[in-house]
């Protein structure tokens, strides 16, 4: 991994360009999540007090996540971009992206042209080793999991389960990608066979009950969370499989089950945790 340099001055610069999306030029869309330009030359929109646009190239560090690797400014002169000239003494700069960083405009051949860029940098290649091993496709299935964007996660994450299913961490990443896409039934099969590989993974219990509350398969949803419940450690992810479990027998007006179920939530979740006010609305609003 490349050890991060820190400039001030630089990180000054890029907190508002980054941070800000006005009067975009129209040769310039900014339309596209960060985790949509892997691999893309990019521009960060800009303040109205501004003349120039920050840019540089997007690309997934395996071990550190999305990550925007700092070029320098360009102006747009009669449609073309124009760049200018990095300062020699700034050095290179890397950002790693955070969720609520801004839309970024991918740039065209054209615009790459008038930058005088290669497609790709040469410096990529680094970042690329290794990227057919079943480690590197299940961290990067990760990544793109922790920023919501499963319908990415999934294509690594399949390819990494067809050569080594039972690796640590791939089933589940690749249950989780399932269950936020809504692809339950898809997510069953795999959750089964990783808890006869492992039953004492409490987190396969968490998304395959979840899978089965979503399919209305409550019976057996309730039994793997009681042995999820059972196996776990964790009180938060106790209080979790409770709270979705009230919540189905809530639906279902099952005021015996849920009472049973509201009590366990209320047992492993904090006071002040959003559960416990979950619990408190269905109560409230049993009759309606």
């Amino acid at each position: 991994m490349i050890y991060i340099k820190k400039i001030t001055a630089l990180g000054l610069l890029l907190i508002t360009t980054i941070g800000f999306s006005q009067n975009e030029q129209a040769s310039l869309n900014f339309d596209t999540q960060y985790f949509n330009a892997v691999d893309k030359w990019v521009a960060f929109p800009k303040k109205d007090t501004d003349s120039t646009y920050a840019y540089g190239f997007i690309y997934l560090d395996n071990q550190a996540g999305f990550t925007f690797n700092y070029e320098t400014q360009f102006q747009i002169k009669e449609h073309n971009l124009k760049s200018i000239p990095k300062d020699a003494t700034v050095g290179y700069a890397k950002y790693r992206l955070e969720p609520n960083t801004s839309l970024v405009a991918v740039l065209n051949k054209k615009q790459i042209s008038d930058l005088k860029l290669p497609e790709q940098p040469e410096w990529l290649s680094v970042y690329k080793s290794g990227s057919n091993e079943v480690s590197y496709l299940k961290n990067e299935g990760f990544h793109f999991n922790h920023v919501g964007a499963c319908h990415l996660a999934l294509k690594p994450l399949l390819k990494a389960y067809g050569i080594q299913p039972h690796f640590d961490g791939l089933e589940f990443e690749l249950a989780y990608a399932y269950n936020h896409l809504g692809q339950f039934k898809e997510a069953i099969p795999v959750l089964e066979k990783a808890i006869e590989n492992n039953p004492k993974n409490f987190y396969f219990y968490r998304e395959l009950g979840f899978s089965l509350v979503n399919l209305n398969n409550i019976e057996d949803a309730e039994k793997t969370y009681l042995i999820g419940i059972k196996k776990s450690d964790n009180d938060f992810e106790k209080s979790e499989m409770a709270v979705n479990m009230a919540q189905a027998y809530f639906k279902l007006k099952n005021k015996q089950k849920f009472d049973e179920w509201a009590q366990l939530t209320r047992l492993y979740a904090k006071k002040e945790s959003r559960y416990v006010e979950y619990i408190s609305l269905f109560e409230q609003n049993w009759d309606k």
